[in-house]
């Protein structure tokens, strides 16, 4: 079953809390991805796969988080990217993280598409791991005062520091695609791997036919990009996915 958070109520918010439901964030992007891929693509590419992954088990989906950290690496000020200081960023999802864990939820998972190449940790990553350690820690001493960890309440931490009571656990920021995911199918920016998984997800979010309108190194082989392949990628991250999100 799928919640929208954004339609839901408190029955159902209430319902998801109680069930540990993960609820999934989309950390998407608006940058430019040459001029045949729509702006949103990372943000796409998360919810397109989000949302077929709801169709095989429970999860809350929460609004999605758009304009962050894009960077300039890509194109310029004027290519259409816009990115957000990483330090104004991490506030502003601190404060996110810090309501929800107030709300009673403890299953939190963010899911990245942008720059997560073999999982290196990049700028906007970082962001959001600092700002849900962070988080989690004001929470803890929040609600349960300082030295809560080194409390006899918490005694037996290591023993249990695999289970869903580990607070470290409840907010996770993970990739679309794993390392070994990446490997099996091909990974890159706006050429033939990720435009055919845009392809895939939202075919009217490519259009092949504008590759000359600016030639870039980065998009020259977008030309091969094609809905199988992207259907072989979509199909190996939601098995991925199914089992990163529990």
């Amino acid at each position: 079953m799928k919640i929208n958070l954004n339609t839901a109520f408190p029955k159902e918010l209430e319902e998801a809390k109680k069930n540990r439901t993960p609820v999934v964030i989309v950390g998407g992007t608006v940058e430019y991805h040459g001029p045949h891929c729509a702006f949103g693509c990372d943000t796409l590419v998360a919810r397109g796969l989000l949302e077929k992954l709801a169709e095989r088990k429970d999860i809350v989906i929460a609004p999605e988080i758009a304009y962050s950290p894009s960077s300039f690496a890509v194109g310029d000020e004027t290519s259409g990217t816009i990115h957000v200081e990483e330090n104004a960023f991490e506030e502003y999802v601190y404060h996110i993280f810090m309501c929800m864990l107030s709300m009673g939820l403890r299953n939190i998972y963010v899911l990245i598409h942008h720059q997560f190449e073999q999982e290196s940790l990049m700028p906007m990553t970082l962001s959001y791991m600092k700002a849900s350690k962070r988080a989690t820690m004001t929470y803890l001493e929040q609600t349960m005062g300082r030295g809560w960890w080194g409390s006899e309440n918490y005694k037996n931490y290591y023993e249990e520091l695999d289970n869903n009571d580990n607070p470290f656990s409840w907010i996770k920021v993970i990739p679309t695609m794993s390392t070994a995911v990446q490997n099996a199918t091909g990974y890159d920016h706006a050429g033939k791997y990720e435009s055919s998984i845009l392809m895939a997800l939202y075919p009217e979010a490519v259009k092949k036919e504008r590759l000359g309108d600016k030639e870039h190194w980065f998009t020259k082989n977008a030309v091969e990009a094609n809905a199988e392949l992207g259907n072989k990628m979509v199909e190996k991250s939601l098995e991925y996915l199914d089992k990163a999100i529990t």
